[in-house]
């Protein structure tokens, strides 16, 4: 039996602290290697919101190997081949990318920022339970398309489609 071809997936964010590694780390679980994910940001904030790792180790996700890194390193030579790019940003998205080797397909979904809310740290937990599954519902839609069996034009709008959810 042949096996369906795997996917690389980029989820981009200004910081690459939050949203970014939220979306790369449920992209690899939900994925189980047909779709292998890698986050990062146009201005890295350095490390990863310590937020978005609580609630990736409740949640039973491992966060080793997390870190905020430049998405410049995936548009340099030797970066893996990538097959989509999502933004869940306002900023990433309107800012202008790297020159990304293949011309991956794209599209923003637009995530409100759990690390600029302002109150209690259940407050601050509650934003990043929200991000967290408002990326979880997108990335489960995704990944139920056809993809192999749509073409760039259709896969493009299902793409942006997702994005526009009202979670």
């Amino acid at each position: 039996m042949k096996q369906k071809k795997s996917y690389n997936v980029l989820v981009l964010c200004t910081g690459n602290s939050a949203r970014s590694i939220l979306g790369e780390v449920l992209f690899n679980v939900f994925g189980r290697g047909r779709f292998v994910a890698f986050s990062a940001g146009s201005k890295p904030a350095g490390k990863v919101n310590p937020f978005a790792l609580e609630l990736l180790q409740q949640s039973g996700h491992s966060t080793e190997g997390l870190r905020s890194k430049s998405w410049d390193e995936f548009a340099a030579p030797g970066a893996p081949d990538i097959d989509f790019i999502f933004t869940v940003c306002d900023n990433a998205a309107g800012e202008t990318c790297p020159l990304w080797p293949g011309k991956p397909a794209t599209a923003h979904w637009g995530i409100p920022d759990p690390a600029h809310v302002e109150g209690s740290d259940e407050v601050k937990r509650a934003a990043f339970k929200r991000a967290y599954e408002q990326l979880a519902r997108r990335i489960q839609l995704f990944m139920s398309l056809p993809i192999d069996k749509l073409d760039k034009l259709t896969l493009k709008q299902n793409l942006a489609d997702i994005g526009k959810l009202k979670d």
